[in-house]
């Protein structure tokens, strides 16, 4: 095996960086913006919740219009029908998250519990189906770990769902701006070498 030089390892990091390693500032300014937010979240979950709930109304909305004239302007093609039926269900979605707010973060907190449970019992097969590895172990855990998760959401049903999707929306937030903080001063430090 060839050592590499100090050159060539910056052009092999840069490489990897890509355009994040030309602009370092706007990654870390990105990371701050999203751990503050998640800082924010965390603090005011069921805020948080109430927000998101009201942001999914509105692409909700805004998605089902712009499906509804497309449909419109789309004659001629087959699925016209189905397409202004799917916009308007789109639509009424929208408005329901809007009008009825708690009933519809209900139904999110439903959909995360069975998320966890599924991805954590996919974990368990895929962890069984590689126990010939060591690592198998880790990836068991992280299986049993998601279906306590869902578990956990299901035993604090329904009060859980005022507060659950803004906590986990928040930390999210603080994991993707710990990720581009660190990303952003990993490429400053190709570009001051």
């Amino acid at each position: 095996m060839t050592d590499l030089s100090v050159a060539q390892l910056k052009d092999i990091r840069a490489a990897v960086m890509g355009a994040a390693a030309k602009a370092p500032g706007y990654l870390i300014g990105l990371g701050i913006l999203f751990i503050v937010l998640g800082m924010i979240g965390v603090a005011g979950q069921v805020l948080f919740s109430f927000l998101t709930v009201n942001v999914l109304g509105a692409f909700l909305v805004i998605g089902g219009g712009l499906q509804f004239v497309h449909a419109i302007q789309s004659k001629g093609w087959r699925s016209v029908g189905i397409q202004v039926i799917l916009s308007i269900l789109y639509i009424a979605a929208g408005l329901f998250t809007w009008v009825f707010p708690i009933p519809a973060l209900e139904v999110i907190t439903l959909w995360l519990a069975a998320i966890f449970f599924i991805t954590g019992f996919l974990r368990l097969v895929s962890a069984f189906q590689h126990r010939h590895f060591n690592e198998w172990f880790w990836m068991a855990l992280s299986g049993l770990i998601s279906i306590l998760m869902g578990f956990l959401i299901m035993n604090g049903y329904p009060a859980s769902s005022l507060w659950l999707p803004g906590l986990l929306i928040a930390i999210e937030l603080l994991l993707q701006g710990w990720s581009m903080l660190f990303l952003g001063f990993a490429a400053r430090s190709l570009t001051q070498q």
